[in-house]
Formats: structure tokens, sequence, C-alpha cells
């Protein structure tokens, strides 16, 4: 049945048919308007002729199946429906994201709400033992992460999406200031490390001082070797009578920054195996600056800047010699000198290296660290004297007459002088002349 628009109109009375028209079940007078149905509407008296029962006057109007607008502008055009589609996908979308954003909101709470509650409960019961010492302060109110709980109910009364972020970002600060207060800790702990390594190498280098002033002083009184007034301050030697790692001498000066040098000292080694170490330089970021060497069976060495240089001296039959090495930064040349004879000499020893300056002169022990660190393997057994640096190499001329006790040539960087020698754990001094030495050998 095809759609349609019934609208009621006035009453009417239905009527016979005329003859030779066709009936259509209302009257023609219908037709006419309202007014005249209402007029023949009106009231009839009793016993007249009853008047035909009234009827709905209902126009049918035929409407097509999509419903048309019926006029222009009373309904939407196909771009104002096509706008209204994508706003309601749009609002689709839109109510779906809010409803994930919602979930995993859900979720960061749980998950939060069990780490606080766990942090809460791992304060509450502290393990034995633990409140001996701790790197963390108390918390003034428990625990950081306990604030933080109590933060999240109040924070979560806004608006759903941003209560979570502003859970992770109080708990994010909580987390920083631990961390800050941890590294202030360790910061803390580390300096009073350091200050503690310092005062303990400070009170035991005090200790070795008066140890070994105490057992000079015993020496002295016991052999009788104490320097009498009027012999030169340069005529005493040091003595290493054991091999270990912690009786040496120490010179008070050090050296400046040098590109040539000759090292000259008397010795007498009293070892069954190698040398030993007469001497080592050492400087901070260098152990093995300066380091005249002879370690097991291995020969003598002299070492610059850890380059190794071989030297063809005999010097282990437990008598007095003089020796000296030079060495210059042009090509690295270098020369060895046994009783004021040159016994080698090369060159390609540390080629244009500067020896470095305020390093450590130790006497006797091989320096793995700045000062220290010493190896009872590598220490020197035997007597010491006449320790000289020369900032130039000595002519053979002049080191011959060294030898032979012809000249009283000083170091013009270091001189052998008894208020410049420090001895340590045992180590003595004690008056020497080195020709009369020599003489008795």
């Amino acid at each position: 049945m095809p759609n349609c628009k019934v609208t009621r109109g006035p009453l009417l009375r239905a009527q016979a048919p005329r003859r030779g028209k066709p009936s259509l079940g209302l009257s023609w007078r219908s037709l006419h308007g309202p007014a005249e149905a209402l007029a023949s509407a009106g009231p009839r008296l009793p016993g007249g002729p009853q008047p035909p029962p009234l009827f709905s006057r209902f126009v049918c109007t035929p409407l097509s199946a999509e419903c048309p607008a019926t006029g222009p502008g009373t309904g939407p055009g196909p771009e104002e429906l096509l706008a209204l589609r994508s706003a309601a996908a749009q609002l689709r979308r839109t109510a779906l994201e809010q409803k994930e954003r919602i979930r995993m909101d859900q979720e960061t709470i749980r998950e939060l709400t069990g780490k606080l509650s766990r942090c809460e409960g791992g304060l509450r019961a502290p393990p034995a033992g633990a409140a001996a010492f701790s790197l963390f302060p108390p918390f003034p109110l428990g625990c950081g992460g306990c604030q933080v709980q109590q933060e999240l109910p109040a924070r979560t009364n806004g608006s759903a999406p941003t209560a979570p972020a502003l859970a992770r970002d109080a708990l994010h600060t909580k987390m920083e200031q631990l961390e800050e207060q941890l590294l202030s800790k360790i910061l803390t702990l580390q300096k009073e490390r350091q200050a503690a390594n310092t005062d303990r190498n400070q009170h035991q280098h005090d200790i070795e001082k008066e140890l070994s002033s105490l057992q000079n002083r015993v020496t002295e009184l016991e052999h009788g070797e104490s320097c009498p007034a009027g012999i030169p301050p340069d005529a005493f030697k040091v003595t290493i009578p054991v091999q270990n790692n912690y009786m040496y001498a120490r010179m008070k000066k050090s050296l400046p920054e040098l590109y040539a040098f000759t090292i000259c000292m008397w010795l007498k080694s009293k070892a069954l195996g190698g040398l030993g170490t007469p001497f080592s330089y050492s400087v901070t970021s260098q152990s093995n600056e300066i380091v005249l060497l002879e370690w097991g069976s291995n020969p003598l060495e002299l070492l610059i800047n850890d380059k190794v240089a071989q030297l063809p001296l005999s010097l282990k039959d437990k008598a007095w010699h003089h020796v000296c090495v030079a060495w210059t930064t042009r090509d690295g040349k270098w020369s060895a000198y046994q009783d004021g004879e040159q016994r080698g000499a090369g060159e390609n020893l540390a080629s244009w290296h500067a020896i470095k300056p305020q390093g450590v002169i130790i006497l006797g022990q091989e320096q793995d660290t700045l000062g220290g660190r010493f190896d009872a393997t590598q220490a020197f057994v035997g007597e010491l004297a006449q320790f000289s640096v020369w900032d130039h190499m000595l002519a053979p001329a002049e080191i011959l007459a060294l030898a032979n006790c012809t000249s009283r040539l000083q170091g013009n960087v270091i001189q052998w002088d008894d208020q410049a020698v420090e001895v340590f754990g045992g180590a003595s001094k004690g008056s020497f002349a080195a020709c009369e030495e020599g003489k008795k050998a």
C-alpha cells in the first residue's frame, strides 16, 4: 500500500447517491466547505426525519517511499548529511579512545597501588640487623612512597584522565629525591674514606719517621758512628741491612723538568742474587720515570719513561763501586760508567722525552706508585753514598775525577747532604769516606 498523508476535515452526513451519478460513499455536499456542512448538521425536531450519521472527512494524499522534503530548506542536504555522518564516526572513535584510556589508567593505578603497598609493608617490617647501618636517613612521615599513597586519593578526585599522570609525577619526584639523597650520601662516604686514608697514611709516615729517628739514635749509641763536628755534611752513607719492602731512604728534594741528566753514586751490594733497586724516581703519571734496577737473573737495567736499556755493569762482588748513568733526550743517547770507565753506550732510549718534575726519589726500593707500594724482591741490600744529579751529561773526564776522588764536584740539581736525606723502616746513616772505603775494599 503506498504511503499517504491523512488529514482530518469537518464532520459530514452521509447522503444517498443520486441517480445517474456514481456513488463515492460521501455526499458532494462535503466538498462545499465547512460552513455548509455545519449548517446541515443542525438540530432536528423530534418525530421528524432523522439525519444521517456524521462522518469525518479525511483527505488521503499519496507520498513517496523516501519521504522527501515537501519544500526547500525543510531538511538537510547531502553535504550536511555527510558532515553529520563524519561527526558521528568521530564521536564513536573518541568514545572508544576514552574507554581504552580509562582502562589503561585503571591498570596503572592498580600497579602503583600495589607497589606503594609493598613499599609501606617493607618499611613497617625491616629485616633483622637493617637498623645497624643505613645509607638513607629516616623519613619524617615513614616513607616517601607512603606520602605518595596518601596524596593519591586526594588527587584522583579530579578528572579521570589526569589523576594517573599526577600520581606518576608525584612518584617520580619522590624517586628523584631518593636518588639525590643516595648520591649525596655516597659522595659524603667517599670524602670520609679519602680523608681517613689520608690521615692513616700521614700517621703511618709519622710513625715510620719516629721509628727511623729512634733507630738512628740507637745505632749511633751502639757503634759510635755519629758524625762529629767538622766532618762535611756529605760524608755519610745509608745502610739497608735486610731485603724487605719497608727499609729505604728518601730524598727531600725533587727533580725539575729535565732534558738531560747525569746520576752518580757510590754503592756496595750485599745481595745474594740480583742487585735490586739502588734508586728510583716516580711521578704521578709514570712510576718508572727513572729507575736503576737489577731483578733476579736479569741484567742491570736503566728505565726511562718505562723504556729499557741494559747496562753491562758488574756490581755483585760486595765491594764499593762508583756508578754513573748519563742520558739526553736528543736521540735518546745514554752511557754507563763503572769506577770512572765507560762500560756501555747507546741511543733511542726514550728519545725526545722530557723528565717530568715534582716526583719522588727513593733509594733502595722500586716504586709501583708515587712514593710507595714497594716489592721486597726488588729491594736493594747494602750501602749507598754520594747520590748526586746534574742537569746535563758530564764529560768522561769529570766522571773519572769523581771516581778517583780527585774532584768534589757536587750535583747542580741534587746534592748529597745529611739534611736532605730521610731514612725509614730501620735503614740507618753512618760516616763515609769514599777513597778510604775504596782502599779497604
